[in-house]
C-alpha cells in the first residue's frame, strides 16, 4: 500500500474540498496517484448525486456579482437541501467563487459547461453533492445590463437583486442600491405596467369585479371601478410605481428623479430562496 504524507492529502482536500479522511481513502484507493484521488471522490459524488436527484435543494445562497465598470451583473443561487450546509463559510465562499465567474457568461446552460479549476461548473456541484452529501445545483441564473448596473444581496443570502439604471451619474451607486432593496423588500411582479403580463392584468379584473358583485355593485359600473382598483394594482405591484420604502411620500421613479432629472429604473432581477 502507497505511503500517503499529511501534504498529499491536504493538498487533496484544498483542490476539491473534500473532507480530510476522504481524500486519505480515496488517495490510498488510487495508491498514491492525485488525479486518480480526484476521479475517485468526483465518482463518489455522482453516486451521492444520482440519489439525490429527488430531494429538495430550496436552501442556499444567492449571490450578486456586477463587473468592475457597473454595464452588467449577474445572480446566482446556489441551492442545498439544508440551512446548516447553506450558512457554511465554505459553501458561501464557492458561490461567491461560482457567482464571479458567472459574471462573464450569458445562459445558465453556458455556465455550468465553463470551466471551474480545471473541471465543468457542472462536474464541481457533482463533485461537492459527495463532499457535503446534499444535492447541490444551480437554482437561479438571472442577468442584466445596463448603462449603470448595482446589486443588493439580503442578510443571509437568501435574496439578491441586480438593478439597472439609464444613466451612471453622481450618486448611481446609492440610488441603484436603494431600488435593489426596495426590490428586495417588496418584491414587485414587474418593472412598470409594460410589464405585467396580460393573464395577470386579466386576473386581477375579473378578482375585482366578483368582490364588487358580492358587494352590490351595478354591473354597468364594475368595469370602471375595476379599472381603479387594477391602477392600485399596478401602484402596489410594479417597481417604479411603489412607494419607496425609505420615504412613502415619493415613488421609487420619482425617488431616482431626485438623484437626477433624467434617470430611470432600466430593469431588475430578483432571486430568493427558501
Amino acid at each position: 500500500m502507497a505511503k500517503i504524507s499529511a501534504a498529499e492529502v491536504n493538498k487533496l482536500r484544498k483542490t476539491t474540498g473534500a473532507g480530510m479522511m476522504d481524500c486519505k481513502k480515496a488517495l490510498v484507493e488510487a495508491e498514491g496517484d492525485f488525479d486518480k484521488a480526484i476521479e475517485i471522490l468526483r465518482k463518489k459524488g455522482q453516486k451521492v448525486a444520482a440519489k439525490r436527484a429527488d430531494r429538495d435543494s430550496s436552501e442556499g445562497a444567492a449571490i450578486a456579482k456586477v463587473s468592475d465598470d457597473n454595464t452588467q451583473g449577474v445572480i446566482i443561487s446556489l441551492n442545498c437541501e439544508t440551512d446548516f450546509v447553506a450558512k457554511n463559510d465554505s459553501f458561501v465562499t464557492l458561490a461567491n467563487d461560482l457567482a464571479a465567474l458567472a459574471l462573464g457568461h450569458d445562459s445558465k446552460e453556458a455556465f455550468l459547461n465553463a470551466d471551474f479549476n480545471g473541471m465543468t461548473v457542472q462536474e464541481k456541484l457533482t463533485e461537492q453533492t459527495g463532499v457535503i452529501g446534499e444535492k447541490i445545483e444551480i437554482g437561479g441564473f438571472e442577468t442584466l445590463k445596463a448603462p449603470f448596473v448595482g446589486s443588493y444581496i439580503h442578510a443571509g443570502n437568501k435574496i439578491a437583486v441586480l438593478t439597472g439604471l439609464s444613466k451612471a451619474v453622481n450618486g448611481a451607486a446609492e440610488a441603484a442600491k436603494d431600488v435593489a432593496m426596495q426590490a428586495a423588500a417588496m418584491n414587485p411582479v414587474a418593472l412598470n405596467e409594460d410589464g405585467v403580463d396580460q393573464s395577470v392584468i386579466d386576473k386581477e379584473i375579473e378578482i375585482a369585479k366578483d368582490q364588487l358583485r358580492q358587494e352590490g355593485k351595478p354591473e354597468a359600473m364594475l368595469d370602471n371601478i375595476a379599472k381603479g382598483k387594477l391602477k392600485r394594482f399596478f401602484k402596489d405591484n410594479t417597481l417604479v410605481n411603489q412607494d419607496f420604502i425609505k420615504d412613502s411620500k415619493q415613488s421609487v421613479a420619482q425617488y431616482v428623479k431626485s438623484v437626477d432629472a433624467d434617470l430611470e429604473v432600466t430593469g431588475f432581477k430578483r432571486v430568493a430562496l427558501g
